[in-house]
């Protein structure tokens, strides 16, 4: 019988007074930092840390205002870069693989346009270099309902995408994280970012939804085309590709990172 995979570790940072709290998926390998999206936190990000485990140790913060960290004063795109500085600074002098998905995905290619020296390559799912969409929505989900089903239930369609975010309060059930600043946050995350996904030219791996409706082909086909060393896969999925797909998803970023993989043995 194949023995049980350890739990990851749960740990935190102090950022400008606040808890960055992470997972650390352990393991000898280098470094791969993973992002999350809206209304997400790290541990989505557990299958996909099993598969690459032992070659890269996989560490997964709970992102500002998500999950088990505490919301910040912000949600400036200044201040995202600047707690992931804050946890690269704490495990990782050398260059890292940063992978993302959607505001994570953002996140990792500005901090790649802004620090090239700290990056060795990108994975990036499903977000685009022009972003338009809205998260409005969300406001209409509720604050506390009295139970886990009555929680389930109001959220309806949307419940699906946040299983990992529903918590039990001492005032009822409701979400790790406040639509209002999820509405803030992606404010800061709309608008033209192709000066700083063209920054560089790191391996990168761009990996599409087909059934997105965050990021279309034609987008993503022209991310690929004016950025060097930058490959597109595209599965069969919406926008969480690595929650719909993840062994797909995982079999793609497994055989993008392969060759970084040989070039870190001694």
């Amino acid at each position: 019988m194949t023995a049980p995979r350890p739990e990851p570790a749960r740990a935190c940072l102090t950022v400008d007074g606040r808890r960055l709290s992470y997972l650390d998926f352990g393991g000898p390998g280098p470094v791969l930092v993973a992002l999350h999206g809206h209304f997400g936190e790290g541990r989505t990000f557990t299958a996909l840390a099993e598969r690459l485990a032992p070659h890269w140790r996989v560490l997964a913060p709970d992102q500002r205002g998500h999950g088990h960290s505490d919301r910040p004063a912000d949600f400036s795109r200044e201040g995202y870069l600047a707690d992931l500085a804050a946890l690269l600074d704490h495990f990782a002098p050398g260059p890292v693989v940063l992978l993302g998905h959607s505001l994570g995905g953002l996140n990792a290619y500005q901090f790649a346009a802004r620090h090239p020296d700290r990056v060795r390559a990108l994975v990036v799912e499903d977000i685009g270099a022009d972003i338009g969409d809205d998260l409005s929505f969300c406001l209409g989900w509720p604050h506390r309902a009295p139970t886990r089903g009555a929680l389930v239930e109001q959220l309806a369609d949307s419940a699906r995408y946040l299983t990992d975010a529903v918590r039990e309060y001492p005032n009822g059930w409701g979400l790790a994280f406040r639509p209002q600043d999820m509405v803030v946050s992606h404010a800061a995350v709309r608008g033209d970012h192709w000066s700083d996904w063209l920054a560089t030219d790191c391996p990168a791996l761009l990996v599409h939804g087909r059934r997105s409706d965050a990021l279309d082909a034609r987008q993503a086909a022209e991310m690929v085309a004016r950025r060097p060393h930058t490959r597109l896969v595209t599965l069969d999925t919406g926008h969480t590709v690595h929650e719909t797909d993840p062994t797909g998803f995982a079999e793609a970023v497994d055989a993008f990172l392969r060759p970084l993989r040989e070039e870190s043995r001694p």
